[in-house]
């Protein structure tokens, strides 16, 4: 029995605890009380991949993974180290995309031949072609020790003869882990129930002010003319690193990734980004580097009216206020729960 687990969650797509477009590494110590819905949890470590599939740069994902995976070895897991004050080996669980077919399959067998794990489980469907091939298929004959396959068959009915395939919409699902990040920008038991009131929570939230001069800008799967760099950022995702912050030795030249924000607007005139984020102040101050992708902003926070302006810090909301949110964050007051 462990008080803790490592998990290494390897789905841009679909990711259990981050946000999509992450690679993330997580020491999960409680149980999530309802596995029907996403649970966001401060990673231990972190790439902003900057996509939903890993076709995109299948070499950068994959070094990602790598990284990540030494990383744990070496703060988690190193026989060699465990003498040290607050080392223990940890057992790695590690979550796989669902794309097993073409480069996803290729993928996936490159991830596995360098992790090597002990145990594998494969839920299988009931539709064969989909499936994985039985047995240790990524093997060449390198693998150390012996590994335990495990098989489970997805569930179809309930011990009620009732079914519980349910089609799950991944886009849906993917705005619902963004939704649930950027609701961290806003106290706990302040009782925001529905998209639209995020929505509008977020458009009267202050945002921070950076000068465009302390940043750098990387354009993870794209080229951008240097003339367009700033405005491209306008109304986007993106990741937020500090650029003397990567994993050691690593062939991979993108900083640890310590949160996503979105970016509000951009003032030329005035040399500032304006960006919202739930990162917390002592890491944000570092951050030094937007790393751009392509997770898009879901729709439902782009529906409401936007903010005209904000002016210098301290920030204000200068637009005529429409809601709760917006009037009790213009007057300076503190949002509290409904009861």
């Amino acid at each position: 029995m462990y008080e803790r687990v490592g998990y290494l969650d390897t789905d841009v797509g679909q990711p259990e605890f981050s946000p999509p477009g992450c690679l993330s590494l997580h020491l999960v110590d409680e149980i999530n009380p309802d596995l029907k819905n996403p649970c966001i949890r401060p990673p231990e470590r972190c790439f902003f991949y900057g996509d939903i599939s890993s076709k995109r740069d299948p070499n950068a994902y994959l070094k990602c993974i790598f990284s990540l995976y030494d990383y744990f070895i070496k703060e988690h897991y190193d026989p060699n180290e465990i003498g040290s004050p607050g080392k223990s080996m940890l057992p790695l669980i590690i979550n796989t995309p669902g794309w097993v077919k073409g480069t996803g399959f290729d993928l996936l067998v490159e991830m596995l031949r360098y992790i090597s794990p002990t145990q594998v489980v494969q839920i299988r469907i009931s539709v064969e072609s989909k499936n994985l091939p039985t047995g240790t298929f990524w093997l060449d004959g390198e693998q150390k020790g012996p590994v335990d396959l495990i098989d489970i068959f997805s569930a179809r009915q309930d011990s009620l003869n009732r079914s519980v395939l349910i089609q799950k919409d991944a886009k849906v699902m993917r705005d619902r882990h963004l939704f649930d990040y950027f609701r961290q920008c806003f106290p706990s038991d302040l009782n925001i129930v529905t998209n639209k009131e995020l929505a509008h929570a977020l458009a009267s939230l202050p945002p921070y002010e950076v000068p465009l001069s302390r940043l750098k800008v990387m354009h993870l799967h794209c080229q951008v003319p240097s003339n367009e760099v700033f405005h491209s950022l306008n109304a986007t995702i993106v990741g937020l690193a500090v650029s003397s912050d990567g994993p050691a030795k690593s062939q991979y030249c993108i900083p640890w990734c310590v949160g996503l924000g979105i970016v509000r607007g951009i003032d030329r005139s005035k040399g500032l980004v304006y960006v919202i984020t739930p990162v917390p102040y002592s890491s944000l101050r570092k951050v030094d580097l937007l790393l751009q992708g392509y997770i898009e902003i879901p729709t439902g926070l782009l529906q409401v009216i936007p903010l005209k302006y904000v002016d210098a810090y301290p920030l204000i909301c200068l637009l005529r206020c429409c809601t709760r949110y917006q009037i009790k964050i213009y007057r300076g007051e503190q949002l509290l729960p409904r009861h």
